[in-house]
Parts: C-alpha cells; structure tokens; sequence
C-alpha cells in the first residue's frame, strides 16, 4: 500500500492512494497513522480495506510526512561514493551518523524556509524508511523485516552551520522544515528490494543529482543492523539513507547554494514526487 497523512499543519488525516492512484480518506476507521500503526499486523490489516468505498480526499488537499508521531529522526551521511569524492572526504568504513531534530519533518510539498543569516542552503534527495518493528542488535539478513516502509525525502542543509559551527552537522540540518518526506510510504511488502529506486533533484528545472540506490555505499539492510548494534530503533523511528552526488557543496569551482524563490523537485519512481519553493 502507499500510505499518506493528509490537511492542513498538526491536524492531518490518515490516506492512501487507491489503484487508479487517487488519495483515499481512512480516517473513519485508522485514528492515525502512529508509530503502533507501523506494526506488522496492523499493515497487513490495512490491505482489507476497499479503498474505492472510502472518501476521495479533494484535489490539492495539502499533504504531511506520511508517519505521526516519530520519536528519532536518523540520517546517514557520505553514502554515496561520488558524493564523498565531491565533499572531499575519504569512502566511510563504517555509516556516518547523525541525527535531526524531530521539528525538522515536513510534508513533501512544503515551503522551505531559509533561516536569517543563511547563505548556504543546500538540497539532498534521499531514500527514507520507517521502522515497523523495535529493532536492537539485530542481523543483516532479517534486518528488512523490521522496515515498515519506503518513502523519498530531502535532507535540506544550510552548509555553514553544518560545517562551520564547531562539529555536529544536525546544527545545519535541523531547521524547522529542513527534513520533508513523503508523499507516501509504500509499504515494504510493495517493494521488497530498496537498492533499485531511481533518485532525481532538480532546482528551477535544471536537474542536479541523478543516481539510483543501487550505488549505496551501505544498502538499507546493513544500515538497519548497524543502527540497531548502537541504538534501538522504535517504530515509527524515521531514517534516511544519504544522498548521492550533484549537491551545491560540490560544484566546482563555485558552490551553489538555494536562494529565496528557487524551486526543488525531486522524484524517485514508486516513491513518488515532491516540490519545495524556497522562501
């Protein structure tokens, strides 16, 4: 299923798209799509639902991250070769960790605001999950299992304060709106292989990074392990997996960075599509 929140701030409703890819209002029967709603068995109760008796929601309803009530909002950093190459920096052994803060979520198609004094905002389109089931320590072969979904996102960074500031890139990544995801979540029993989604950003039109999962340095099922050996991840826990190369950082020999009134677009096949004005 691809699931959706829809309405305005902080009073979304649960959805999901129905086979003629139409948004479907569920909230006569799901209260909303928390992290106890990302179990297993309350996905697979989901698929009895016929979509087509339940209310069309009306074209142009805006939409929120496709999950409510995330408790940790992890990223994964250099995860891309070229990308590593591009920011200067050597291929990671081991996943570069960090974190963003919760207040950084936002709905796919949300306003990005630049905060004053920023000069170096910069996009990042990324391949999300989130978690299904408390995950600690667990393996690489049953780590997808505890994956409730996919879902595209754009970890929007302000490089300055990511770089600049003393250490702890979550100081130039965690602006309120800096982390949109969406649409949807597709369920993970509708895409079993995440290393196969193909990953496009453009700003004002002009394309900027094009890539595939495929190219991960650490694919989604080691991320998953190696997370869980340090933390443990609870449902609902939102996690995005780096990007690849083509951010403003890298343009040689002058970096580009966003300005008010850019556009985002980003797309990512069965993911979906966002678009952000940049204000």
């Amino acid at each position: 299923m691809k699931l959706l929140r829809h309405g305005p701030v902080g009073a979304e409703k649960p959805g999901a798209l129905d086979s003629d890819g139409q948004a479907r209002d569920l909230s006569l029967l799901v209260p909303d799509f928390t992290p106890d709603w990302m179990a297993p068995a309350k996905l697979e109760a989901l698929k009895a639902i016929n979509l087509s008796r339940m209310p069309l929601v009306p074209a142009g309803t805006r939409l929120g991250a496709p999950v409510a009530g995330t408790r940790q909002f992890v990223a994964i950093g250099l995860n891309y070769r070229k990308h590593a190459a591009e920011s200067g920096l050597e291929i990671p052994k081991e996943p570069v960790v960090f974190t963003k803060a919760l207040t950084s979520l936002a709905g796919p198609n949300d306003d990005v605001e630049l905060p004053e004094g920023s000069e170096a905002g910069d996009w990042e389109i990324e391949l999300g999950f989130v978690i299904g089931t408390q995950a600690k320590k667990v393996s690489v072969a049953d780590a997808l299992s505890y994956v409730a979904g996919y879902c595209l996102a754009n970890d929007v960074s302000e490089r300055d304060w990511q770089i600049k500031r003393n250490g702890q890139w979550g100081k130039g990544k965690s602006f309120d709106g800096f982390g949109p995801i969406g649409p949807w979540l597709v369920t993970s029993d509708e895409l079993p292989d995440p290393q196969k989604i193909p990953l496009e950003l453009a700003v004002n039109g002009e394309t900027r990074q094009r890539s595939n999962t495929a190219d991960m340095i650490f694919p989604v099922a080691e991320i998953v392990s190696y997370l869980s050996q340090f933390m443990t991840l609870l449902p609902g826990d939102v996690v995005i997996t780096g990007t690849p190369e083509g951010v403003g950082l890298g343009v040689k020999p002058n970096p580009v960075f966003l300005r008010r009134g850019d556009v985002m677009t980003l797309s990512a096949g069965p993911l979906g599509t966002q678009r952000q004005q940049v204000v």
